[in-house]
C-alpha cells in the first residue's frame, strides 16, 4: 500500500489532473500516468470546509494491459476554525497504469508489421500507447466491420483522409479481403500499418494478402516476471496466469470464466470455426487433462465421443486462436529410442485452471505440476519473440520413460530445462538431464524447481522458478551471472 497526500484549500478547482512522478520502489515496474479525481462538492460545501484526502490502492483490475486500481478514498472535513473531523469514504479510478512490455519496436524504420497474440494480451494498449498519432480502426466495433466488410476498397478513402502515416487495423483477420488494399496502401501511398490480430487461421488457411517482405511480424504474450516487476506474485501466477486483466482483476476467476466464454462465443461461434459449440467446449475441458502431457488423439475422441478426425481439427483451431501449442519431441542426432507424440499446452496457467475440471480424485501436485510447466513455457515462448532469439522448442522422452520437460535449440545455443515443482530436490530429479548431457555435451542443462535457493550439481545448475523467470533473458543469451 502506498499513499499520496493532497491539501486542498478553499478554492481549489474541482477538477484535478495531476501527473504523479513519485513512485515507491515496491511499484517501481508500474508507471502511473495520470490520476483523474472529480468532485461534486457545491460551492457551499468548498466555502465552509478545508478538505484532505488520502487515497489507498489496495486493489487492481485491468483490461488489454492498462491497470485500472480501484482506490478507496478517505476524505475528512474540517469546518473552518473547529478541530472538529467528519469524513467519508468512496471509490475513484486511477485512469492509467502502465506495465513497461518487453516488446520493441524499431518506430523509425517506418515498416509496417502484424502483431498477434491470444485475446487480452495487452495489443491493442501497447499500440495505441506508442502510435498515439495512427489512425485506429477497429474491426470489434460492428459499424466499422461491417462497413469495411461490405467494401474493403473503402479502406483507401479513410486512410487518405487522415494525415498520419500510421495506421492501425485492430483484429484484422476479421476482413482478410483488407490485406490486399493494405497491400497497394504501403505501395502507391508509403502507409505504414500496425495489423493486429487474436486469430490466425483465416490468413493462414484462406487466400489472405500476407504482405510477404512488406510487413515483419511480432507476437504479444500475456505478462512476465520481468515486466510485472518487484510486485510478481508467483502463486497467483500459477493459479489466475498472467493474463493482465486476470493478474490484476479483484475477481479473476470470474474474468476467466467470462473471457473461455468470449472466445467460444466470438472467435469460435461467430465465425463459424465448428459446429457444435457444446461439443468443443466439452473437448477444451477434455483437453486440459492433456496439459503437459503427450497427445493421444484417439482417446481424447471417446472421452469426447466424437471421431479422431474431428478431434485433430479442434487442436488445429486451439492453435489457430493462439491459446495453445503443440510441443514436438527434440530428436537431431538422437542416440536413443525417442518418442514422437508431441506434448500439449494452454498457453496460459489461467486458461488451464479454468478449463480443468476438479474433483476429490484430483491431487494438487497432478493440476499444480501442470501449472508450474505451463508458467515456464509461457515465458520460454515470450523471452524468444521479445529478443528475437533464434531458438525452438522441443521435449525430450525416451521410450525407456526419461523425459526433460523443454529442449531449446537454435543459434543461442542448447539448453535443457526439467521442471519440478516440489520445494526440495534430490539426486534422482537430475537423472534425465545427466543423460542428455552425456548425449548431448554442450547443452546448457538447468532444473527448475519450487524451492528458494540455487545450487550446482556437476554441470547441472538448479534454480528457484522464481529466481530461473527473472534471469531467464539473460540464461538463453549467454550472459547470465549464476
Amino acid at each position: 500500500m502506498f499513499v499520496f497526500l493532497y491539501t486542498f484549500s478553499t478554492h481549489t478547482t474541482p477538477h484535478l489532473n495531476s501527473e504523479l512522478n513519485a513512485i515507491p520502489p515496491s511499484f517501481s515496474s508500474l508507471k502511473m500516468q495520470y490520476i483523474n479525481i472529480y468532485f461534486a462538492f457545491n460551492s457551499l460545501i468548498r466555502e465552509r470546509f478545508c478538505l484532505s484526502f488520502y487515497p489507498s490502492i489496495e486493489k487492481y483490475s485491468a483490461s488489454w494491459g492498462i491497470c485500472r486500481p480501484r482506490a478507496q478514498l478517505l476524505l475528512f472535513l474540517a469546518p473552518k476554525g473547529q478541530k472538529t473531523l467528519v469524513f467519508f469514504t468512496f471509490q475513484v479510478k486511477i485512469t492509467s497504469i502502465m506495465f513497461k512490455r518487453l516488446l520493441q519496436i524499431d518506430k523509425a524504420a517506418l515498416k509496417s508489421f502484424f502483431l498477434f497474440g491470444p485475446r487480452g494480451t495487452g495489443k491493442t494498449s501497447w499500440v495505441t500507447q506508442f502510435f498515439p498519432e495512427a489512425l485506429y480502426i477497429d474491426l470489434l466495433k460492428n459499424r466499422d466491420y461491417t462497413f469495411l466488410q461490405a467494401d474493403p476498397s473503402r479502406l483507401e478513402a479513410i486512410v487518405l483522409a487522415h494525415d498520419s502515416p500510421w495506421i492501425i487495423i485492430d483484429e484484422v483477420q476479421k476482413v482478410p479481403a483488407l490485406l490486399d488494399e493494405v497491400h497497394r496502401l504501403i505501395e502507391h501511398h508509403k502507409r505504414h500499418f500496425i495489423l493486429t490480430g487474436s486469430s490466425s487461421r483465416k490468413l493462414k488457411r484462406g487466400s489472405a494478402n500476407l504482405l510477404a517482405g512488406r510487413a515483419l511480424t511480432y507476437h504479444m504474450h500475456p505478462l512476465t516476471a520481468t515486466e510485472i516487476g518487484s510486485s510478481f506474485d508467483l502463486n497467483k501466477a500459477l493459479t489466475y496466469g498472467l493474463l493482465p486483466s486476470s493478474y490484476l482483476e479483484a475477481d479473476s476467476n470470474a474474468f476467466l470464466e467470462s473471457y473461455v466464454a468470449t472466445y467460444l462465443r466470438e472467435e469460435v461461434l461467430q465465425e463459424g470455426l465448428v459446429r457444435n459449440i457444446g461439443m468443443f467446449s466439452r473437448f477444451m475441458e477434455v483437453a486440459s487433462f492433456s496439459q503437459g502431457c503427450q497427445l493421444n488423439f484417439s482417446h481424447i475422441a471417446r472421452e469426447v465421443g466424437i471421431s479422431r478426425k474431428i478431434v485433430i481439427s479442434y487442436f488445429e483451431i486451439l492453435e489457430d486462436l493462439l491459446i495453445a501449442v503443440q510441443i514436438p519431441c527434440f530428436t537431431k542426432r538422437a542416440q536413443r529410442q525417442l518418442v514422437q507424440h508431441p506434448k500439449f499446452y494452454y498457453v496460459d496457467t489461467g486458461i488451464f485452471w479454468k478449463l480443468r475440471p476438479k474433483g476429490p480424485l484430483d491431487t494438487p501436485e497432478e493440476i499444480g505440476g501442470a501449472a508450474f510447466e505451463t508458467l515456464f513455457l509461457q515465458h520460454l515462448r515470450a523471452m524468444i519473440d521479445y529478443y528475437r532469439l533464434d531458438l525452438s522448442i522441443y521435449f525430450w522422452r525416451t521410450t525407456t520413460g526419461l523425459e526433460i520437460d523443454f529442449i531449446l535449440y537454435g543459434a543461442q545455443g542448447l539448453f535443457a530445462f526439467e521442471l519440478k515443482s516440489r520445494r526440495y530436490i534430490d539426486r534422482k530429479d537430475f537423472a534425465a538431464l545427466n543423460v542428455f548431457q552425456q548425449d548431448y555435451p554442450i547443452a546448457h542443462c538447468y532444473l527448475i524447481y519450487g524451492g528458494d535457493h540455487a545450487e550446482t550439481h556437476g554441470n547441472i545448475t538448479a534454480l528457484p522458478i522464481q529466481q530461473a523467470l527473472f534471469k531467464l533473458p539473460d540464461i538463453l543469451q549467454g550472459t547470465a551471472d549464476i
